[in-house]
């Protein structure tokens, strides 16, 4: 009997868990992306005036975003262990990230881990699936600039075309650093029987824990970002490269990405929702990669993408038959991403957390203490959660006001100095011209 009670404790526990999970998440969606969506709308006067102050608004608050889905995995025991590359000092250069693609939750792990590169987050642009587009999330990734990708061999060319259109219109407008890609093109579960026969009949490789990525995309994000050389590779022969038709300097990298999870079980989007299943490790792979010897002609690029998938498939066999490491010669801890976390653990805490006791306080026959004889306490969930709550959210609208004024008096006063700077060095330029001796003509 005590076991089967422990048994059912325990999962009223999970049940429960993940009911409160549930209506904090949903309440945090109702405020939070409509008080971005708001945001941007009282912001339109910025946009026309400034655009890339608006953008760099957005993006800190794309950013913020992103925290919050973050914290959601975090707070029930989710973490991530980083092994390989450093991506840290390449943070402010702009980069192509090629992942593999298992479930839904690696979007989330991708979102917890960039936290803490600099200005990655508020300055990537994603490429996701065109279901994405009617998710909750959907109008923010929408509104920031994200492409949403449909799947199949009857509109392959047509979103081909449609990528390169968007990359020309939003990638440089709006100052995007990092691209992020799946170039299986799905899910693991659902690719790697059509993948595996594939490769049967063209003599591939036989891969099991990844699948062959296709060429399409890749090839559109590389010749449409990357500067190309006459030898049919992308890059530069080191010379700096100004701005030209507002555009940056081009891809400078490939940050390959390898998402592992212990006995090779993913995570989807459910499990960071309602934080059902244990405390789980997941482990990210970096290694990155100069884009000038990454190809660009069609045969030469696609044996360059096998190849990736193919260390990426012995990656995680090693990882799988091992559960030790991803065969790296040293780890990068995380870090936490924001001082936000604080907020989010009062309300997502893993475990029980023991709140004040109250009695029933009917309007007649009060002790003077307070308390009425005979009467049990009780947790007051229904009185203290509320009030709770609606501090806590009024601390939250408090806190991202002034942050988000504080932000837009930075972007004016950096944006003052500039010109001050500017114009000191032509009044500096003046004076030397005026002060040196003039030719005889």
């Amino acid at each position: 009997m005590a076991p089967f009670m422990e048994t059912f404790h325990r999962l009223a526990w999970i049940v429960l868990k993940a009911l409160l999970r549930f209506t904090f998440m949903f309440v945090n969606n109702c405020v939070a992306i409509p008080s971005y969506c708001l945001y941007l709308i009282v912001l339109q006067p910025v946009r026309i005036m400034d655009s890339p102050t608006f953008w760099h608004i957005e993006g800190v608050m794309f950013r913020w975003l992103l925290a919050m889905v973050s914290s959601w995995g975090w707070f029930a025991g989710y973490t991530v262990t980083e092994w390989g590359d450093d991506v840290r000092p390449i943070s402010e250069d702009e980069a192509m990230v090629i992942v593999n693609h298992q479930a839904t939750g690696d979007v989330c792990t991708l979102m917890m881990c960039l936290q803490d590169k600099g200005t990655v987050v508020r300055n990537m642009m994603w490429l996701m699936d065109h279901v994405f587009k009617y998710t909750n999330f959907g109008l923010v990734s929408l509104i920031h600039g994200d492409f949403f990708i449909r799947q199949g061999k009857a509109h392959r060319d047509k979103q081909l075309f449609y990528l390169k259109s968007h990359l020309d219109k939003y990638y440089n407008s709006r100052d995007r650093k990092w691209i992020v890609l799946f170039p299986e093109g799905g899910f693991l579960r659902k690719r790697r029987e059509t993948s595996q026969s594939f490769a049967k009949k063209n003599d591939l490789p036989y891969l099991t824990h990844v699948t062959l990525p296709r060429l399409g995309a890749t090839q559109v994000i590389l010749k449409t970002l990357g500067p190309q050389q006459e030898n049919g590779t992308l890059g530069t022969d080191g010379s700096p490269q100004g701005p030209k038709d507002n555009k940056g300097r081009g891809l400078q990298w490939v940050v390959d990405v390898t998402i592992a999870y212990p006995n090779a079980k993913p995570m989807d989007i459910q499990t960071w929702i309602f934080g059902y299943r244990p405390p789980t490790v997941t482990h990210v792979h970096y290694r990155t990669y100069p884009i000038k010897d990454v190809p660009v002609e069609t045969e030469a690029l696609t044996g360059w993408l096998y190849k990736r998938f193919e260390e990426k498939e012995q990656l995680l066999d090693h990882f799988y038959k091992n559960g030790e490491r991803l065969l790296a010669a040293r780890m990068m801890p995380w870090l936490a991403v924001s001082c936000w976390w604080s907020l989010y653990a009062c309300l997502q805490a893993p475990r029980p957390v023991a709140l004040p006791l109250c009695r029933n306080f009917p309007t007649t026959n009060r002790t003077e203490g307070g308390a009425v004889p005979g009467d049990d306490p009780r947790p007051c969930v229904a009185v203290w959660c509320p009030v709770i709550c609606l501090c806590l959210g009024l601390l939250v609208v408090l806190y991202s006001t002034a942050h988000l004024l504080l932000v837009c008096l930075t972007a004016v006063v950096r944006k003052e100095r500039d010109g001050a700077k500017k114009n000191a060095g032509a009044i500096a330029a003046d004076l030397r011209s005026v002060g040196q001796p003039q030719k005889p003509s």
